[in-house]
């Protein structure tokens, strides 16, 4: 498999990205882009749920500690969130789902501190570029010195996380489209 499909590239967040003008400001907007070979599923809710299901080992250790520090402030857990999920709620993991559309899902939370979006987005070929693309979106709106410290703080490792969990997806591979019965 060509090492292109492994790489993950810093994009401007698409400006038809469900997540783009969604808050009034962001104190953090990112978008991470990565090629989807031609067998790979294209249901952006697939991909959302294949991507953050099998992330890399690692990145439990870190949220396990996240849950720890950010407890005492009276946030919402990762793992509390994940427990919403299992009760039937509309989750991809600790995503909540806002919003599903052919071609992109919105996922995020409401906390005290801030507010986020996550749109996973795919990105038919165009003239520019010649494969479909995965492209994850974040915009995250704080409402408080709390917020503006805690993205200060994680921002290097949401940007780890996201590049990692893509880079993982692709060298595990990617679901197969489903074929018509």
């Amino acid at each position: 498999m060509s090492m292109a499909l492994h790489r993950v590239t810093d994009v401007v967040p698409p400006p038809h990205s469900r997540v783009t003008g969604i808050y009034p400001s962001t104190d953090l907007y990112d978008a991470y882009s990565i090629e989807l070979p031609d067998e790979a599923c294209g249901d952006p809710e697939t991909l959302a749920r294949f991507v953050f299901a099998r992330s890399p080992t690692w990145i439990g250790g870190l949220m396990r500690m996240r849950d720890a520090l950010v407890a005492g402030l009276g946030l919402k857990t990762a793992r509390g969130l994940q427990r919403l999920g299992a009760d039937g709620a509309e989750r991809v993991g600790m995503f909540r789902i806002y919003e599903r559309q052919p071609s992109e899902i919105v996922l995020g939370e409401d906390d005290k501190h801030l507010n986020f979006k996550l749109s996973v987005l795919c990105q038919p070929p165009d003239v520019v570029v010649a494969r479909r693309r995965l492209i994850v979106s974040t915009a995250v709106h704080c409402h408080n010195r709390l917020g503006r410290a805690y993205i200060a703080v994680i921002a290097p490792f949401h940007r780890l996380i996201l590049r990692s969990c893509l880079r993982h997806a692709a060298r595990i591979g990617w679901p197969p489209r489903q074929t018509a019965a």
